[in-house]
């Protein structure tokens, strides 16, 4: 049996969210929004699990999906997973949150998402600086949805 500061749990949910983005090809790999992306899906990954949320690229999705509060649900999930987590994979998933929280990245404005419909798409000659989290989000989802 592993000692419980092994972060096992959460080391695994970072390799899969690692693998799903790579093999997306969304962004390059080593890039902050390529970390911003494999945070933001390692926490999904890791708090449906603790969650009982469910687990899979279904979960995962209907978690990332725009409309999602995805913000408050990992708030929630970080404050009731403290029976669920062991206390080195909480410590980490913590510490992630802080950072997609205070680190900020300029991107394409992702604010009318909800709204697009036609041709008109996301303009992405309009950047803005969005929380690392709301970047990571959209881009997990994208990554789910093409793997």
């Amino acid at each position: 049996m592993l000692p419980e500061s092994i972060p096992m749990d959460w080391l695994c949910a970072e390799y899969v969210a690692d693998d799903l983005l790579r093999a997306s090809g969304l962004v390059a790999p080593g890039s902050l929004e390529f970390r911003a992306g494999v945070q933001t899906l390692a926490l999904t990954i890791l708090l449906s699990r603790a969650g009982g949320d469910g687990t899979g690229t279904d979960g995962w999705l209907r978690r990332t999906a725009h409309d999602h509060p995805w913000s408050s649900w990992v708030e929630e999930r970080l404050a009731e997973a403290g029976a669920g987590l062991p206390s080195s994979d909480l410590e980490l998933a913590r510490d992630t949150w802080r950072r997609l929280r205070a680190t900020e990245l300029r991107a394409a404005d992702l604010a009318g998402l909800a709204g697009l419909a036609g041709p008109r798409g996301i303009d992405e000659e309009r950047q803005v600086w969005l929380p690392a989290w709301q970047l990571g989000v959209a881009l997990g989802h994208l990554a789910l949805h093409l793997c």
